[in-house]
């Protein structure tokens, strides 16, 4: 995590992560104050990019869960070729939750499409001034623009339980004929190359968190005389740090290279994903529960890594990169295997 983000608003971003202690606030004031448009992944810069959320992640997670969506709807805005509008804050709503789901249908021939319906998981939702929403249309999903502050977004709160990135409310939001405008055709957001390339940097803020955890780790080793043990599970643990960044540099020069897939952004996630599980049993098992019970900046770190890795879906999403592997053209012809 050393690489250089030319973007001006970085450094602040990195102080302010210092001092938040969870709150989303003071990242989502930067942001909106920004004058320039943020950078974006796959433009000859993404180790840069994808170093800077880690660095942010092993300062404060809730400071790169605020930011990483922010990030990533820039990305989504720059590849349908639509301009990015300073001075408003954005997130990303793209999970689905049966029953209600969320219909799109268009109020005019030229003008707004009306969304209808409940969408799960929309973190910030009642903070953020906009967001890139997925809604069901005739023959898939389709993405849109849409004003949070319109009166037809009614953000759910009051719910959100967890003690993980416990002020970054992921609730419900209802939708109750808002304004939406598209952003590209109908399942071009599943179908684009940068769906792959957003997804391995929300893993690389999972890194960040890992990081955070393995610093902790560390300063309780050199704290005491570690044993045999100690050594062990800090080696371990470094060897795995070392594999998963490994494993996001390619990753970031593949997708500057236009290279990034879906086999390749699902092996990362799932690497980095499982690191992290491992990472924190490590911890625990190293050093006890003197820090999950008094240092309150290790506890949250721990709470905040636990809930942010379940965006990855575990043995679920190792099955869909199984599925990828069964669907590429070279297995489909009884070719060559991946390995």
């Amino acid at each position: 995590m050393a690489s250089h983000l030319e973007w001006n608003l970085a450094p602040a971003l990195i102080n302010a992560a210092r001092t938040c202690a969870g709150d989303p606030e003071p990242m989502l004031g930067l942001l909106a104050s920004c004058p320039e448009s943020p950078p974006t992944p796959g433009q000859g810069r993404t180790v840069a990019l994808w170093e800077f959320l880690a660095t942010l992640a092993s300062v404060d997670l809730a400071a790169a869960r605020t930011v990483e969506p922010h990030l990533d709807a820039a990305a989504i805005l720059a590849q349908a070729g639509l301009p990015w509008t300073t001075g408003s804050t954005w997130g990303v709503f793209a999970a689905e939750g049966r029953p209600k789901l969320v219909a799109a249908a268009p109020a005019q021939p030229s003008g707004p499409w009306v969304l209808e319906g409940q969408k799960p998981w929309c973190s910030l939702a009642a903070t953020l001034d906009r967001a890139v929403v997925t809604a069901h249309v005739p023959g898939g999903r389709r993405a849109f623009m849409v004003d949070l502050k319109q009166p037809g977004v009614i953000a759910h709160h009051g719910h959100w339980a967890s003690y993980g990135l416990n002020k970054i409310h992921s609730e419900a939001v209802q939708f109750d004929g808002a304004r939406a405008f598209p952003i590209g055709p109908t399942d071009w957001y599943l179908d684009r190359p940068g769906f792959a390339v957003g997804g391995v940097g929300v893993a690389a803020c999972w890194f960040g968190g890992a990081v955070g955890i393995f610093r902790d780790l560390f300063r309780s080793a050199q704290s005491r005389e570690p044993d045999q043990l100690a050594l062990a599970w800090l080696g371990e643990a470094d060897r795995m740090l070392a594999s998963g960044a490994a494993m996001l540099h390619r990753a970031a020069q593949e997708a500057d290279q236009g290279s990034l897939d879906e086999v390749s952004a699902q092996r990362v996630r799932g690497q980095v994903a499982g690191l992290c599980e491992r990472i924190i049993a490590i911890a625990g098992q190293a050093m006890g529960p003197g820090p999950l019970g008094f240092d309150h900046q290790h506890a949250r770190r721990v709470a905040d890594l636990g809930i942010y890795v379940r965006q990855h879906h575990a043995s679920r999403d190792d099955a869909a990169l199984g599925g990828l592997l069964l669907k590429a053209p070279q297995a489909a012809e009884g070719g060559a295997r991946p390995w």
